[in-house]
Formats: C-alpha cells, structure tokens, sequence
C-alpha cells in the first residue's frame, strides 16, 4: 500500500514529462499546419507574373490581353485506349506516295482499319498515335514506338468512322559517309496492304479545334506537319463531314504550308478545292523554298510569307477568336518566332508577351519533332 503522500509525489512527478509530451504534440500539429498550404499555394499563383506583366502593356497589347480569356477544357477526348504493353494489332488498308514527279525525298499515306479494335481506338483530330515497328534494336530490345500526328478526322478518309491515317516521311540523314534511314519511319513506308502494325493511343489535347463555329483558324506547316492541317480542314470542307458532325464552319481558315519544291505540296488537289468551293472561308500561302525568293533574293520560307502578311495576320490574332496552329520540324519554330516578333512590331505589339498569353488562353498551338 502506497501512502496519500507517496501518490500524490509520484503524480506530481509525472506532470513535466506530460508537460513535455502535450509540447511536442502541439509543436508537430504547428509543423503540419505550416507546411500545408506549401504543398497547394504555388499553383493558385503561377498565373501572377502574367496577369502583373499586361497591365503595363502598350495599348495595343492591353487590348489582345483583355481578350485573352483562360483556355476551355476539352471534354470527352480518348486517351491512351491502348498502350505499349497493350497495343492494338491494325490492318494496313491502303499505303501511296504524296509526292510528284521530281520531289525529294519519300513520302507516305497510310491508312489502318480500326474496326476489330476493343475497346474501340477512336480519336479526334489533332490527336495523335503511336506506332510499334515490327523488329528489333542492336542490343535485341523491341524498338521505340514513335508519336505520328493523325492526318484524318474522327471519320476516317472513308467517312465510316473505322479508319486512321498518318502522313509519313521517311528520315534519312548522313553518319560517318553513310545514308542512315529512320527505323519506324521506313518500316511505315514499306508497309503493304494486309500488314499488321502494333499502335498505341490515341495521345494529347494540344492541338484540337476549338468547338466555336465562328473561330478562325491559322495553320503554320511545313512538310508533313499538314498532317493535323488536314484533318482540321476535311472537317472544316469535306460536305460529308460537315453532315456527319453537325458543325458548319464560318469562320476563316489560313494555311501557310512550306515546301522545298512544287511536287513535295502534299494534299494540292483537296486544297485548291477548297480554295474554289470556299473562297470567303479559305486562304492558301505557300513558300517553296527552292523555287521562290524573298525580297532579299534568298530563299522564301514559311517565316517571309509570315512577315509578307503581318498586318493581316495580326488583325485576326487581335480577334480573340482566332487560334493559331503550327506542326512541324523543330527547326522551323525560331524562324516562325523572329517573323511573329517582327510582325508584331509593325503592329506596335510585344510578341515576347504576347505568345504567353495566347498560350494560357489555349490560342497558340504547337507540336514540333
């Protein structure tokens, strides 16, 4: 038997340690409250620098930066229906040359029939899919799939909705005195009607159209970055299309396509049909690099035709409906940069500024490789 005095000495001894345990425990919950908001707060305010930049904007920046609103998420768009592990084994329909007599290079349509796929690989235009070429590397490992833009709408080229195609080059460059040919893209070239290829996707939201009827579309290309070009353009066109989506287009659409020679344009015949059938909707632009000349007698490339047209091309980028697209080599982004920021300047505008801003508004579009 402990006595009173006993008891009541050994609780009293116990009140520092539990002093100490209710500090720690406050202290801990302090620590978490104030690394809380850490983990949140910066996304909430990454858009500031933008948002404090514009307001000391020249007017005419002011007034495209007022019409900038926060881009639209598109809703119901397929992602990744199959995946490298999982791919879907489609049928080669159809594979043609695009190019004319005297082109360089090699250049390919190809089309995959898609209706035994299940889940069902559907996808809209602007997507892209990778493809899985049949063989295998130097160290004995399954090649790399590799991303290829889509070059028909949700439709497909025969309108039945069951269908993609892809428009491909082959790669070819120089090592060490030899021709070296790009793997995926050559084993796409050689493909024959009845072969079997592994694909995967579909993939990204970058490049899709806007929803808006009345939006006005500015496409930036050069060799197979007509791919998306052309799938935004069948659906803008192609009457069956127009039926099928219940989407009638009014509003401008403006490609400027670069090529090195007349026969490397690809799709010629569908776009000077649309230039005839839609002559108030259309525009066409072309720069072929080795038979057209700037006006410093070089060669003319996609970034002269840019400048050419500056005070028209950013009347509609001051349109808050106006979004612009541009696919292609990596290469052509700087030239296609100095002629926006020299255009720009000619509108008493600061392209530096402005490109982030028509980015964040999900108005200025690319996808380079």
């Amino acid at each position: 038997m402990y006595s009173q005095s006993t008891v009541i000495a050994g609780g009293l001894a116990h009140i520092p340690v539990l002093i100490g345990v209710f500090s720690f425990i406050q202290k801990s919950f302090s620590k978490r409250a104030s690394n809380f908001p850490k983990d949140i707060e910066p996304k909430k305010q990454q858009v500031k620098p933008v948002e404090q930049k514009s307001s000391s904007k020249p007017a005419p920046v002011a007034k495209v930066a007022a019409n900038t609103v926060v881009k639209k998420k598109h809703a119901d768009v397929p992602v990744n229906i199959y995946r490298p592990k999982t791919p879907y084994e489609g049928t080669v329909i159809e594979n043609y040359s695009l190019l004319k007599e005297g082109a360089i290079g090699r250049v390919n349509h190809i089309t995959f029939d898609l209706k035994d796929s299940d889940p069902f690989l559907n996808y809209v235009e602007g997507q892209s899919i990778g493809i899985m070429p049949a063989g295998e590397d130097a160290n004995g490992k399954p090649h790399k799939l590799r991303l290829y833009s889509i070059a028909s709408t949700r439709h497909g080229d025969d309108f039945n909705g069951n269908t993609v195609s892809l428009c491909v080059r082959q790669l070819q460059y120089e090592k060490d005195g030899e021709t070296i040919n790009g793997v995926c893209s050559t084993f796409l070239c050689d493909i024959k009607p009845g072969d079997k290829v592994k694909i995967t996707g579909p993939v990204g939201k970058e490049m899709l159209l806007p929803d808006e009827e009345d939006a006005n579309i500015v496409m930036l290309a050069t060799g197979t970055g007509i791919a998306p070009m052309r799938a935004y353009l069948r659906r803008m066109f192609e009457a069956t299309e127009k039926e099928k989506n219940k989407w009638n287009f009014k509003g401008k659409a403006w490609l400027f396509m670069g090529a090195p020679k007349s026969a490397n344009l690809l799709y010629e015949e569908d776009l000077q049909r649309y230039l005839t059938d839609y002559p108030d909707n259309f525009k066409y632009t072309k720069a072929i690099s080795r038979e057209q000349q700037n006006t410093k007698g070089g060669r003319m490339y996609i970034q002269d035709r840019v400048l050419e047209s500056a005070n028209e091309l950013f009347n509609m980028i001051e349109d808050e409906k106006t979004h612009i697209y541009l696919c292609g080599l990596k290469g052509m982004e700087p030239g296609i940069d100095e002629a926006m920021t020299k255009a720009a300047e000619e509108k008493g505008l600061n392209w530096s500024e402005l490109r982030p801003q028509l980015k964040k508004a999900g108005r200025w579009h690319v996808e380079t490789y």
